[in-house]
C-alpha cells in the first residue's frame, strides 16, 4: 500500500488527471522501487489483524480515563454550583456522604440533583471497575511473559505475546510502568525498524529544517508519525530525567538545560524524547541497556 500523499506531482499549473495517468504514474513509481530508490514514495506497512487486535486494550483505557474525568467533573461541578467544595466524587463512600451534603446556605440537596449526582456517581463507579479490569489483565500478561520469556517458543508474525515480553521487558527500567510499557510495545516496538532515523520518523520526533540559500530555519519537529506514542515519549523523558538521574541521557539533557526554565527545558526533552525512544529500542532490540539507567530488582 503506497501513501498517497507521498506521490510526486506536476504543481505548475492546473493538474490532468484521469485513472489512466494515475495508473502510469503508479507503474513508473513502482518500477523505480524497484530499482531501489527508496525515496520515491512512501510504503505504508498495514497492520496484521492480530496487532490491530491487541491494541484495543490500552486504548480503550485511555478513552475510558477521559470518561472518566468527565463524569468526575461534572459531579464537582454541580457541587460547586451548590457551593459545596472538597467532596472527591472517586470515594466509595460518595453515595452515602450525599445524605448528609448541606448546600452553602445550610440546606440539604434538592432531591432532582441527589438523584442525578448518585447517576453519575454509578456510572464513574462503572468506569473505574473497567479500567481497574484491563490494569489488571495488563499486569497479569505481564507477569506471564516475564516468568515464560525463556521457554516461550517463536511464532511467526506477532503475536500478543510478543508485546507482552516488551512490555516485561521495558517495565525493568526505573521510570518506565506498567501503562507506558504496554503502549511503547503495542503501538510502536512491535514493527521492525532498519535504524534510529525511522525509530525517530515513527514518532514524529525528527526535526525539520527550511533552508533556502543563506535563510535556515527551523519549523519544529515533523509530528507526522503516531500521535500517541509521540505524547507518551515526551511523557516518559519527564519521568526519565526524574528517576534516572544518574542515566548519560539525564547528563546530556542538564548540561544543555542547566538552571533554565519554561520553554528551553520543553524544547530539550523533546531531543530527549527522541534520544530515550532510540535507546529503549536498541534496548528491545540487541539487549544493550542505555548507560547509566537504573534496573529495577526482580
Amino acid at each position: 500500500m503506497i501513501d498517497a500523499a507521498s506521490i510526486p506531482v506536476d504543481r505548475r499549473t492546473r493538474r490532468v488527471k484521469t485513472d489512466r495517468i494515475d495508473l502510469e504514474l503508479l507503474i513508473r513509481m513502482l518500477l523505480a522501487l524497484e530499482r531501489g530508490e527508496t525515496r520515491i514514495c512512501r510504503v505504508v506497512r498495514v497492520p496484521t489483524p492480530a496487532e490491530e487486535d491487541v491494541k484495543r486494550q490500552h486504548r480503550e483505557r485511555a478513552v475510558l480515563i477521559k470518561e472518566r474525568t468527565a463524569h468526575s467533573n461534572r459531579i464537582t461541578g454541580v457541587l460547586m454550583a451548590l457551593g459545596i467544595r472538597g467532596v472527591n466524587p472517586r470515594r466509595r463512600e460518595f453515595a452515602q456522604q450525599l445524605e448528609t451534603l448541606v448546600t452553602a446556605t445550610g440546606e440539604a440537596l434538592p432531591s432532582h440533583t441527589k438523584q442525578a449526582l448518585a447517576r453519575e456517581h454509578e456510572r464513574l463507579s462503572l468506569l473505574d471497575r473497567q479500567i481497574k479490569e484491563i490494569e489488571s489483565a495488563q499486569a497479569l500478561a505481564i507477569k506471564a511473559a516475564a516468568e515464560s520469556k525463556g521457554e516461550r517458543e517463536e511464532e511467526a508474525g506477532t503475536s500478543p505475546d510478543t508485546s507482552a515480553v516488551q512490555a516485561a521487558t521495558l517495565i525493568r527500567l526505573n521510570g518506565i510502568g506498567q501503562v507506558g510499557a504496554v503502549t511503547l510495545s503495542r503501538e510502536v516496538f512491535y514493527r521492525h525498524f532498519d535504524n534510529r532515523r525511522e525509530v525517530a520518523s515513527y514518532f514524529g520526533l525528527t526535526p525539520s529544517p527550511f533552508q533556502s540559500g543563506k535563510m535556515h530555519v527551523d519549523q519544529g519537529i515533523s509530528k507526522a508519525g503516531n500521535p500517541r506514542a509521540r505524547t507518551l515519549a515526551i511523557e516518559l523523558a519527564w519521568l526519565w530525567v526524574r528517576h534516572q538521574p544518574a542515566s548519560a541521557l539525564t547528563r546530556w539533557f542538564l548540561e544543555r538545560v542547566g538552571s533554565a526554565t519554561g520553554r528551553v527545558r520543553r524544547i530539550t526533552v523533546v531531543a530527549l524524547a527522541r534520544k530515550l525512544m532510540i535507546a529503549l529500542w536498541r534496548y528491545l532490540t540487541t539487549g544493550q541497556i542505555p548507560e547509566g539507567a537504573i534496573m529495577k530488582s526482580a
